[in-house]
């Protein structure tokens, strides 16, 4: 069954639009992974799951499991964490911590996010490793991460320090970003701080390095990243309106070209895609014939709202069509799943949506099956019904 959906009927069925490029976009980042977040398109994977050196990144892994640890109440952001030798050691972007220190869990949280210390993260990782170890916790790190469905992150240390073997991969790292948003929405807020003082005693380390915070396009995280190996890199996220997307970049050769890419990113995203509704929850889509049942068709509905991502330029007309296998044997659950509203828009993937039935279609009593046994029979014979006598 073939429909021509008209613009109310065509934007939003990217429920499944999880894995596909959806349209091209040059960019200089070596790898890049972009998601419209409300929807799950996918607008841009570039080396997407090549496993490479993450930076600073990684630190939004320690941050994840020190926000898991704070929720469960292994930790509370008003404790004070002691500061080891090994700690204190790090070197690059750190808060200046010594072995004299004791820290409160909720300055280290943002010492790690706006100050991206090394020291910090360590700190932290120590804490709540299992033998005490930073390297205890790097073991944890990548466990949690297999559970989470990051199959492409391996972790050596908790801060990405350079080491063989620490590896994430840009999709991952959107996975991270994803949960984060959405599995602490009291602690993501800090992401968008765009400085912390910490005891005064690092003055030339206490602006948030996220390029995108001060351009007023809705940035609000996550966290940049540059090693040598690693080049300059950002996990970034941006909402305008009711939408939000989740970007990775890595590979870049300079703190500019980071700053440039990821705004060039985000005004694309938002400027070239549109989310709209095509079909509501209940809303009655087609009709499926029932075989041998007491009524002979019942209504195909989306089991909730059908929203999609499409390309501005081709958001006027959608074709589409409803398939399924049948008639369908009675009896027929309200909710059952009996067909797919498949949508073609120009240049893109088909979107597959599952639609289900709108109410109960009980079997057939004796009278019906009957009729409908001597409805097979005359086609059989080439007959009408009407034609018997």
């Amino acid at each position: 069954m073939k429909l021509a959906l008209p613009r109310l009927l065509s934007a939003a069925v990217a429920l499944a639009l999880t894995v596909t490029q959806v349209s091209a976009f040059e960019t200089r980042a070596s790898a890049a992974y972009v998601m419209d977040q409300g929807t799950g398109t996918i607008l841009l994977a570039k080396n997407a799951d090549e496993p490479l050196p993450p930076a600073s990144m990684s630190k939004l892994m320690t941050l994840y499991m020190a926000f898991e640890a704070v929720r469960d109440g292994r930790l509370s952001m008003e404790e004070k964490l002691p500061v080891s030798q090994h700690a204190m050691n790090y070197g690059g972007s750190t808060m200046f911590l010594d072995t004299t220190d004791k820290v409160k869990v909720s300055d280290l949280i943002r010492g790690i996010i706006v100050l991206s210390g090394n020291d910090a993260c360590a700190v932290i990782a120590e804490a709540l490793s299992p033998d005490g170890t930073e390297a205890g916790f790097a073991r944890l790190m990548t466990r949690r991460a297999r559970q989470m469905g990051m199959t492409n992150s391996t972790f050596a240390n908790s801060n990405g320090w350079p080491a063989p073997g620490h590896r994430m991969s840009m999709r991952d790292l959107a996975l991270l970003a994803n949960h984060l948003i959405e599995d602490f929405p009291e602690f993501y807020p800090m992401f968008a701080e765009r400085e912390f003082k910490f005891d005064g005693r690092a003055p030339g380390n206490t602006r948030n390095r996220n390029p995108l915070l001060s351009l007023d396009i809705g940035a609000d995280g996550l966290k940049t990243g540059h090693t040598q190996e690693a080049g300059y890199g950002l996990v970034g996220s941006a909402r305008q309106g009711s939408r939000r997307v989740i970007f990775v970049i890595s590979g870049l050769d300079s703190s500019k070209a980071r700053a440039e890419v990821s705004e060039q990113i985000v005004n694309w995203s938002f400027r070239q895609f549109s989310e709209s509704k095509i079909a509501r929850e209940g809303e009655r889509i087609a009709d499926a014939e029932v075989w041998m049942g007491r009524e002979n068709k019942v209504a195909l509905v989306p089991a909730e709202d059908i929203d999609v991502l499409l390309p501005v330029l081709s958001m006027d007309k959608v074709d589409a069509e409803v398939v399924y296998h049948g008639p369908v044997q009675a009896p027929v659950t309200q909710g059952q799943e009996l067909a797919e509203l498949v949508v073609r828009p120009d240049d893109l993937p088909a979107i597959r949506v599952p639609l289900v039935a709108a109410k109960d279609v009980p079997a057939g009593g004796f009278t019906v099956r009957l009729r409908t046994a001597t409805s097979v029979l005359f086609d059989s014979l080439g007959i009408g019904a009407g034609d018997a006598s």
